[in-house]
């Protein structure tokens, strides 16, 4: 004989349906990269190959973006993705003396 909780023959509640609950879709962050008069538009297009998988005309047409906008969006990621395309892009602008700068802001 099955019993629920307060030891009640005949009643198992353990196989009731409890409501799922709903799961949201983690918050997904843009990253931009910002215009300065001093990164060459050649490199700009490197790092838009490189880090973000973009063919040579995606990235040259971001580019131009950047140049004539003053900043662009790169990609759409998650909190994690979008931390490290960071960190990867200001570290290898830094690590080639550019001041090129890339953020990143909630989407």
């Amino acid at each position: 004989m099955l019993s629920d909780k307060t030891g009640a023959p005949g009643q198992d509640t353990s196989l009731l349906a409890k409501p799922k609950p709903k799961t949201q879709r983690p918050p997904m962050y843009k990253v931009l990269l910002l215009n300065d008069d001093y990164t060459p538009m050649e490199f700009v297009v490197h790092i838009l190959e490189r880090f973000f998988g973009l063919n040579h005309a995606q990235a040259f047409d971001i580019m131009l973006t950047v140049h004539k906008r003053g900043l662009a969006v790169v990609g759409v990621f998650s909190f994690e993705v979008a931390e490290t395309k960071v960190a990867q892009v200001m570290d290898f602008a830094r690590r080639h003396q550019h001041p090129l700068q890339c953020t990143m802001e909630k989407e």
